[in-house]
């Protein structure tokens, strides 16, 4: 007797359906009945499969999305909806400027990957500087256009996590908060990448050095400052303030605030910065003031693109991956839909040199 690759124990009363149930015409929309009549399973049982239902074997999960795969199915989101209540959508809010750092392709790409797998689709939701970041959660609570959120430049007391907690909607950030609600995220440690940055200045013989961090609005502002200032007072150095620019600046101001800094008294030897960009500029004004990069003055930066090496050797480099970034946060905000704890989910990427 023919047997299907799946256990007994996993399948529920769908097993028994008629597992020959004849496929829709060519002309229509693949449907669920096609693939349960290509893999001899039961509609319900296909259903659940593409659903990522625990108590559906992992063969059989493969073996039906790919014939979903081959056959070009779609689900009937509006169908799904009104069945279930759920959209399988999960939506990315980002800023802007996210991308104009170049953050937000590597970070779709992870979270793709991950979500590629499941029936969830991914919609990405811009805001820019302008715009209340409040609106665009508020859109999609309010219409139920998603089943849960990644949110990412996180503030210490965020009007966007305080808003999803008190509505129970599911959500994961990129980067945390102080606000005493403990909810998931994945975060960069930006304190360790600033301890150890002033280390290894230090060990260059390195005295004066300044840092190009984000506006203080954002949480991860506090951990790079309590990092950098914590190491820079356990090596008795100087902090050599920067003025009126952030990595949000324009690329112009940021280079001509360290050009001014190098032409002062109290020059830096030393510059860390917070994103790559910062680091293109804070070169160009190192060099226009008639300096040489790893001689005069070292930089320090991260990135994730492993660029910044082809342009200046001389930099020093840190990686911040966005890539695992966003694959870390989809696993997340699917483990969150399911109704698992957000405490479980709550973790840092290491400040790799």
């Amino acid at each position: 007797m023919k047997t299907n690759d799946i256990n007994a124990s996993n399948v529920d009363n769908s097993s028994t359906e008629n597992t020959k149930t004849k496929p829709s015409g060519k002309s229509s929309r693949p449907t669920l009945k096609d693939i349960a009549y290509m893999t001899g399973l039961g509609v319900t049982t296909v259903s659940r499969a593409l659903s990522d239902a625990p108590d559906i074997g992992k063969a059989t999960k493969a073996r039906v999305r790919l014939v979903a795969k081959q056959i070009g199915y779609r689900p009937n989101r509006a169908g799904v909806r009104l069945r279930t209540g759920k959209t399988n959508v999960i939506a990315i809010i980002l800023n802007t400027e996210e991308e104009a750092m170049g953050m937000a392709a590597p970070m779709v790409a992870g979270i793709s990957k991950v979500i590629g797998n499941t029936s969830y689709h991914l919609v990405v939701t811009p805001y820019d500087l302008n715009q209340d970041p409040l609106d665009p959660v508020r859109y999609v609570v309010e219409t139920a256009s998603a089943d849960g959120v990644i949110l990412s430049r996180t503030k210490p007391n965020d009007a966007r996590i305080r808003y999803l907690t008190e509505h129970n909607f599911p959500f994961v950030t990129h980067g945390r908060t102080d606000m005493g609600i403990d909810h998931a995220y994945f975060d960069y440690d930006n304190e360790a990448y600033a301890r150890n940055s002033v280390s290894i200045l230090a060990e260059n013989g390195r005295s004066q050095i300044c840092l190009i961090g984000p506006p203080d609005t954002f949480t991860y502002h506090r951990h790079l400052v309590d990092g950098f200032r914590s190491e820079l007072d356990k090596r008795d150095l100087l902090e050599i303030p920067i003025h009126g620019v952030s990595t949000d600046s324009p690329l112009n101001e940021i280079e001509a605030e360290i050009l001014r800094l190098m032409k002062s008294r109290h020059r830096p030897d030393g510059i860390i910065c917070a994103s790559a960009q910062a680091a293109i500029s804070a070169t160009a004004a190192v060099e226009s003031a008639g300096f040489k990069l790893g001689q005069d003055v070292d930089i320090i930066a991260k990135e994730s693109f492993e660029l910044l090496k082809r342009f200046r050797p001389e930099l020093i480099v840190f990686e911040e991956n966005f890539h695992t970034a966003g694959r870390i946060l989809a696993e997340t905000i699917l483990a969150i839909i399911k109704g698992e704890k957000p405490s479980d989910h709550q973790n840092l990427q290491n400040s790799n040199y």
